[in-house]
């Protein structure tokens, strides 16, 4: 028994058989499994580049004095490259190349004679079985992966597409009857078919598993129904004009007969729908090494979780407007777009960081509920947010602009300059900025001041002008406040912070209303304090009585 061959190059086996005594066979098989009890000698084409796709086995045996062919694939590939067989076989422009010869029995350097009756059986085994289904003379178009787009789905045709076999005996019992139909529908309804060995990706995206499958595309082409009815000439006709009523009172309703399956809106915007519509021509420019962060979906039409998904990709993209934003994909037409990240089911969902390549995609592990999208959604917004700038208090514009609509603003007073060197203050700076990156999705604002130096604010937390370094948590929307009674350090700091994170912490109304007022201060230049210098006094011209001292 031997082995199934693997796809791509070196899968082709060719069974001579040897003389044995037995008397049975020339030409034992092709490949898969021996063909009764004879001994064979086996030369492997791997000796020669023969690229096969789609390959299955073929077999041929002689039986009772005759010979017997079962085909089972596609001979295309190798039309072009079997040319004769002269003196065993000859293949015009075949390269040998190093092969692993624990397979052979032979020596590819002196193949075995083949007789004149063998190699016409084999030479009609190969060319015989290369004729397509369909000619240019039929009135069935052709569908390949380099037209299929721009006729069928492009088109405003209707279509009937036939996804076929050479191989397939139900499919070449169809043609007749379906090269029939499509001489009495022309002018009115396009047949078309696609030959699956040689265009495996056409029908792909259409969960084609069998042979004949059959699909009418109808005014939407990225949502073909199946054809299940005879197959017969009449029964197409009768789907076809069916399709044609159908399409027509459909234009007449004013439902259009456009053939776009869009799920986006018109970039974004437009009948508030958010969802970017994503198009080969768009995808690379809009997605890959953007600034904003990006889910997109990858989607088929007629996929039914997909329209499951859509209400709710649509309100998420809503909800997530101007943090991140979510795309569209139709993955049976933008195919390139669509190849780059080897789709293989429906919906797919990529997420994309920032400055993202093709490399970098990563797949979305999240439920399908709005809710789930967005809780997804803002993590990675927020794994994504640079780190809060931890700003110096100096004016009242630049506290209210930090704190504005955010829910707590950390206020720090830092020691006195001369209390407190450079090295010391940018030492609490750094710590300060460490924490605000620790915590940056709360999208909390930070700020900073000198002891001493905001009266109005210190007095509305009760800070009181002593005990620096202090820290408060202002919460503006509700006028409350809670003070750091812990360590001033990374530790201390971090566990008040954390207990705010979650809720916690004993809380206080600020004095007033609102952010309190800030006087306008000079900025820190970042150099140490300079105790004031203090003018010299000269005692020499007082007179001082001894007595009085």
């Amino acid at each position: 028994m031997l082995s199934p061959l693997e796809m791509g190059e070196a899968t082709f086996l060719l069974a001579i058989g040897g003389d044995h005594g037995s008397g049975k066979s020339d030409l034992a098989q092709f490949f898969a499994k021996l063909y009764g009890e004879q001994r064979t000698n086996i030369i492997h084409l791997s000796a020669f580049r023969l690229p096969l796709y789609g390959a299955r086995y073929v077999m041929a045996t002689e039986h009772r004095g005759l010979f017997e062919c079962a085909q089972h694939f596609d001979w295309d590939r190798l039309r072009s490259a079997i040319i004769g067989l002269k003196q065993g076989l000859q293949i015009e422009g075949a390269v040998p190349s190093r092969s692993d010869h624990r397979h052979f029995s032979t020596d590819l350097r002196k193949p075995r004679r083949i007789s004149e009756a063998m190699k016409l059986i084999l030479l009609l085994a190969v060319i015989g079985t290369t004729l397509a289904l369909y000619s240019k003379k039929d009135d069935v178009v052709e569908l390949t992966e380099q037209n299929f787009k721009n006729l069928v789905i492009n088109s405003d045709d209707i279509w009937i597409v036939e996804f076929y076999a050479p191989w397939c005996g139900h499919c070449k019992n169809l043609v007749p009857e379906y090269k029939k139909a499509a001489t009495a529908l022309k002018g009115v309804v396009k047949i078309g078919a696609v030959d699956m060995t040689q265009h495996q990706a056409v029908g792909s995206p259409y969960n084609v598993k069998g042979f004949p499958t059959i699909k009418v595309f109808g005014a939407d082409k990225n949502k073909p129904s199946d054809f299940n009815g005879q197959r017969t000439a009449q029964a197409f006709v009768d789907a076809a004009l069916a399709e044609v009523q159908k399409t027509v009172k459909g234009r007449l309703g004013g439902k259009g007969g456009s053939s776009s399956g869009s799920r986006g809106g018109s970039g974004g915007s437009g009948g508030g729908n958010e969802v970017v519509e994503l198009t080969d021509a768009n995808f690379d420019e809009l997605v890959l090494n953007s600034k904003d962060v990006w889910l997109v979906e990858f989607f088929a039409p007629w996929c039914g979780h997909c329209k499951n998904l859509e209400p709710h990709w649509k309100a998420a993209a809503s909800e997530l407007k101007g943090k991140v934003k979510l795309g569209a994909l139709d993955a049976t037409v933008h195919t390139v777009a669509a190849g780059k990240f080897a789709i293989r089911g429906f919906p797919t969902i990529k997420y994309f960081a920032p400055g993202s390549d093709v490399n970098d995609a990563a797949e979305y592990d999240g439920g399908r509920t709005t809710s789930d999208i967005v809780n997804w959604a803002l993590a990675k917004h927020s794994e994504n947010l640079p780190p809060p700038e931890v700003k110096e208090g100096s004016t009242q514009a630049l506290v209210d602009e930090a704190c504005k609509d955010k829910q707590l603003c950390i206020f720090a007073f830092l020691p006195h300059i001369l209390d407190c060197q450079s090295k010391c203050r940018n030492d609490h700076i750094a710590t300060l900025k460490q924490l605000a990156d620790k915590f940056k999705k709360n999208a909390w604002g930070w700020i900073w001041t000198e002891g001493g130096s905001q009266t109005a604010l210190e007095e509305a937390f009760g800070v009181g002008g002593f005990g620096y370094p202090a820290m408060a948590a202002l919460n503006p929307r509700k006028g409350k406040f809670a003070m750091l009674k812990g360590s001033f350090g990374k530790d201390g700091i971090n566990e008040f912070l954390r207990d705010l994170s979650y809720g916690k912490g004993q809380t206080a109304p600020v004095k007033g209303e609102g952010i309190p007022k800030i006087d306008k201060r000079d900025p820190w230049d970042g150099k140490d304090g300079q105790l004031p210098q203090e003018d010299d006094i000269d005692l020499s011209d007082i007179d001082l009585d001894k007595e009085e001292l």
